[in-house]
């Protein structure tokens, strides 16, 4: 081989930064180890398994800490420009710790579901363990190869999650809804990816950008039909209209764990998504995707709160279908700083923005995670999780009602829920910067809004039980947690009570995000 064919097979070679990418790593190889583990373990013993699911995610979360002190890329290109296709900075950090904490609290209320439901364990805790990893390889993707297919991993066993329910015909519809609808996404964003590509020559985010401020003008079309088309894609992941159609009936049929995770889970990952193709990669293109956001909003808030409006308490799922629509109201919250990201003067303004929806997502996703915790509580007893079943839930269980009331309140914007109202003050704060006024009064409508639903399940936590309802067998207060599989879920309520009281108490641990560069 002569010196100069050995120089470049020497600078083909990639280094691999193996502390950069462990969260996700980590998470998949405890899912095979999980997988492996259920062919020899009892059946009696299968609860293990779970323990060994959370000890993953534990660890996946604590091998975050190293990386905190300053960007880390790998999978770079040896050669010309540089670009790399993983890196390990603020965002993808603060990212991966909201999508492994979810799984994390996922996990925790998961045992009672596998008992009650009779689920089987090992594939459980695989697709859980899968999906989490492709979650957490989402934000620190830099191209659009690995977003795709980081994409699809976290969406893949999701699938198969809420379809778990052997036999059961509305969790079979519920996955199939959610299978077709996904797949047509993924294959609008999958043309998209191919467009840009054939305009642009590159994969890489960075490179995007670039290429796309002097497109050639016989490719312009086509380059603007690949950035619609892979926001479209996006758009589907976040439940945004008029792709949310999905979202009632998945989380109606899914068992309430799972419904948690892709309320909180599935949401961050196409909001990574979301934010990474607009931000890195399409930045020229902002007077396409900033008012096409920002109609979106609109609409996903409005339609969102429209229909939890009218849900009816009595109908089977109701608790369930009620935080489905609140979640697709606060999917629209969640896209206002990304559309004011695409008004901003400078790609600082446009990061800070970017902060306003990372520090509300954080909120989120505590507080959705702590009411699906008390609605999977309450399902123990009451299978069919009608909002009628919570009445009186205070007479019962007074804990439970308790926290149910301040996640409602933190949703609401309304004291003591402090947290809520700040991140909603936060969001509002980025529309007014960015000069959208009128997707501002748009938003305010909407609070107010969503405040009757909110505060009607709330004031029905408190009430007399129907007479109905008393001839019932209803278990004492707390009779609930003494069952060994139970403990897990009153943990995850307990960690997402303490996390809410304490965001509420400190919100600027959450908020100071909102003025921080992360991308």
């Amino acid at each position: 081989m002569t010196p100069n064919a050995s120089s470049l097979a020497t600078s083909l070679v990639q280094s691999v930064d193996w502390l950069a990418v462990a969260p996700p790593t980590i998470a998949a190889l405890a899912g095979l180890a999980v997988l492996v583990a259920d062919l020899f373990l009892p059946e009696r013993r299968k609860h293990l398994l779970g323990w060994g699911a959370i000890a993953g995610l534990a660890l996946a979360v604590l091998a975050l800490l190293p990386l905190l002190d300053g960007d880390r890329s790998t999978f770079c290109l040896t050669t010309g420009a540089h670009a790399c296709s993983y890196t390990a900075d603020t965002f993808a950090l603060v990212i991966q710790f909201l999508v492994l904490g979810g799984a994390l609290l996922t996990a925790l209320l998961s045992f009672s579901a596998l008992d009650d439901l009779k689920l089987p364990a090992g594939e459980f805790w695989f697709l859980l363990l899968s999906s989490a990893s492709g979650a957490a390889l989402l934000p620190a993707s830099r191209d659009l190869a690995t977003l795709v297919i980081a994409l699809e991993v976290a969406s893949l066993p999701a699938f198969a999650l809420v379809g778990l329910r052997r036999g059961d015909r509305l969790s079979s519809e519920a996955a199939l809804k959610f299978f077709l609808s996904s797949v047509t996404a993924t294959a609008v964003m999958l043309l998209g990816v191919s467009f840009v590509y054939a305009a642009t020559g590159s994969l890489h985010l960075s490179r995007i950008a670039d290429a796309l401020t002097h497109v050639d003008p016989r490719l312009d079309t086509l380059a603007q039909a690949g950035v619609v088309l892979t926001l479209v894609g996006f758009a589907f992941k976040t439940a945004a209209v008029p792709f949310h159609f999905w979202v009632p009936d998945t989380y109606a049929g899914a068992p309430v764990p799972v419904a948690a995770y892709l309320s909180v889970v599935g949401k961050a990952v196409g909001f990574s998504g979301l934010i990474l193709v607009t931000v890195l990669a399409f930045p020229s293109y902002a007077d396409v995707w900033g008012p096409a956001v920002a109609v979106l909003a609109a609409l996903t808030m409005t339609a969102g709160n429209a229909a939890a409006l009218r849900q009816r308490p009595e109908r089977a799922f109701s608790a369930v279908r009620l935080l489905a629509w609140s979640s697709v109201a606060q999917a629209g919250y969640l896209l206002v700083p990304i559309a004011a990201a695409g008004y901003a003067d400078s790609g600082e303004d446009a990061s800070r923005a970017i902060g306003s929806t990372v520090a509300y997502a954080l909120m989120y996703a505590v507080v959705n995670l702590g009411a699906f915790a008390v609605a999977a509580l309450v399902a123990r007893t009451s299978p069919a999780n009608r909002l009628t079943d919570y009445r009186g839930l205070y007479g019962s269980r007074p804990a439970a009602a308790l926290v149910l009331a301040f996640f409602l309140l933190c949703l609401a914007g309304l004291p003591p829920g402090v947290i809520g109202l700040f991140a909603k003050v936060t969001v509002f704060s980025a529309a007014v910067d960015a000069g959208l006024g009128w997707l501002a009064v748009v938003m305010a409508l909407n609070v107010v809004v969503a405040l009757y639903y909110y505060l009607q399940w709330t004031t029905v936590l408190f009430r007399a039980p129907e007479p109905a309802a008393a001839t019932e067998p209803v278990p004492a207060a707390g009779a609930a947690i003494t069952r060994p599989r139970a403990v897990p879920l009153t943990a995850a309520i307990a960690l997402t009570a303490a996390a809410g009281i304490a965001l509420s108490g400190a919100p600027q641990l959450v908020l100071r995000f909102a003025s921080s560069t992360l991308l």
